[in-house]
């Protein structure tokens, strides 16, 4: 087996395989050895003596033979999945995806308001049965957009609306670091938050799932959201609560909604979400990108030259261990 600085583990991102993000590596790093590992007998071996991984996870139990590994680079946002007490206690420094989705899924959050503010589905209807006929739409201009998380997802979002002339509220944990909102709440001030819903045509939930962000859009926040206002979730499905958000669309408390994730995910083809004309369902799929190797890639670069720099795994572009 080839020495390798940076092991590549067996994945595959929304149909992309591993062979493109370690050619990517390779191009960034052209004085390091990447090598991908193709079976699970191939990660054991490599990861015995690269200094350097990255992929979907690593097992707890390879981590006892991989005495060299001092960073693991993972290929998601979210790491929560991955045995964290166990890569501490070898001395593994973790870094994530943050921000690698970004341009894609601002996009996606736009374009569902948009398709919900001109209405572009009746025109589809309209093209299929070939009639020409005039339909109401509105304007996005002089909205109220509340954007609940103001990570990478959610900066990226506020970047994108700020063309359209709205009024844009963030909610975050820490109100007091500011953002590139009008104005920005704090997530456990339930005031400020029913506030901001009460007041808002659009509510974006750019969040990740936490205990406190579990179930934050239930019953109560419906009943303070406007009739004419529209849920687009591109969080995680749990934050919004199903039951809460069905009940709201039978009975028109809200104009619809925009729902890149659910709960339960995959969502039953029986459920009662896929039968309301004005809710967009999509599969999980504002994440998926042809730049998400090149935008992981490039991460993982700026860390190593960094490392190369100070000599100290510290510091790093999306360290959170």
């Amino acid at each position: 087996m080839t020495d390798a600085d940076i092991v590549v583990l067996r994945q595959k991102i929304h149909g992309l395989s591993a062979e493109g993000y370690a050619e990517e590596l390779r191009a960034r790093l052209p004085d390091r050895d990447v090598v991908l590992a193709r079976t699970p007998a191939e990660e054991r071996e490599l990861l015995r003596e690269a200094s350097v991984a990255t992929g979907l996870t690593v097992e707890e139990d390879i981590l006892a033979e991989a005495e060299n590994l001092r960073l693991f680079a993972c290929v998601y946002a979210g790491t929560g999945h991955l045995p964290m007490d166990a890569l501490e206690d070898h001395g593994v420094a973790v870094t994530n995806a943050s921000g690698v989705h970004g341009p894609n899924i601002a996009e996606q959050v736009v374009g569902s308001i948009l398709s919900f503010t001109r209405r572009f589905h009746v025109a589809w209807e309209q093209k299929r049965d070939r009639q020409w006929q005039s339909y109401q739409t509105r304007e996005l201009q002089g909205s109220t957009v509340t954007v609940v998380g103001l990570g990478a997802l959610g900066e990226a979002t506020v970047d994108r609306l700020d063309s359209f002339g709205v009024e844009t509220v963030g909610v975050r944990y820490s109100p007091e670091k500011g953002g590139p909102t009008d104005e920005v709440v704090g997530l456990e001030d339930e005031r400020g938050f029913h506030d901001a819903l009460a007041r808002s045509e659009y509510v974006v939930v750019a969040c990740p799932l936490t205990e406190t962000t579990r179930g934050l859009v239930d019953a109560n926040a419906f009943r303070s959201m406007p009739p004419d206002a529209v849920l687009v979730n591109v969080g995680r499905g749990p934050i919004v609560e199903t039951d809460a958000l069905v009940d709201a669309l039978r009975s028109n408390a809200i104009r619809g909604a925009a729902l890149d994730v659910t709960d339960p995910e995959p969502l039953p083809e029986d459920h009662e979400l896929w039968t309301f004309d004005n809710v967009l369902i999509t599969p999980h799929n504002a994440g998926h990108t042809p730049k998400y190797w090149e935008r992981l890639s490039g991460i993982v670069a700026r860390n190593l030259e960094r490392v190369d720099e100070t000599g100290a795994f510290e510091g790093l572009e999306n360290q959170v261990l």
